[in-house]
């Protein structure tokens, strides 16, 4: 005898074992309960839909920031655009019939002052 005990015989028997043994494992294997899978259907299915639920409402939140967002802009703009009128409206040069208005308003103003005395 040689330094290799087992034989080549003995390790494909060794091995064919093994094999059988594995598929035996495999074949044994309990078979799939339809009542417990249809109950686990059931509760994935219900947490996608509370999840699509969820999402659904996040979704209308943006939508409702976004809006809200938008609508505080353009009163802002609204805002500024009144402000840039106001500003164009005092910086714009009195036309001579205001001018005149305003000296005929001092002028009254102060003949009624001048009669009170």
């Amino acid at each position: 005898m040689a330094f290799k005990d087992p034989s080549f015989q003995d390790r494909v028997a060794s091995a064919n074992k093994a094999k059988q043994k594995a598929l035996d494992q495999l074949k044994a294997k309990p078979p799939v309960d339809q009542q417990l899978m249809a109950t686990r259907r059931e509760e994935r299915e219900t947490r996608e839909r509370t999840l699509e639920q969820e999402w659904a409402g996040k979704d209308r939140e943006k939508a409702a920031a976004k809006a809200e967002k938008a609508s505080l802009k353009a009163v802002a703009l609204v805002a500024a655009e009144a402000a840039a009128a106001l500003k164009a409206a005092r910086l714009k040069p009195p036309s001579p019939e205001e001018m005149k208005a305003a000296r005929d308003a001092r002028y009254a103003a102060r003949k009624a002052r001048a009669g009170r005395r």
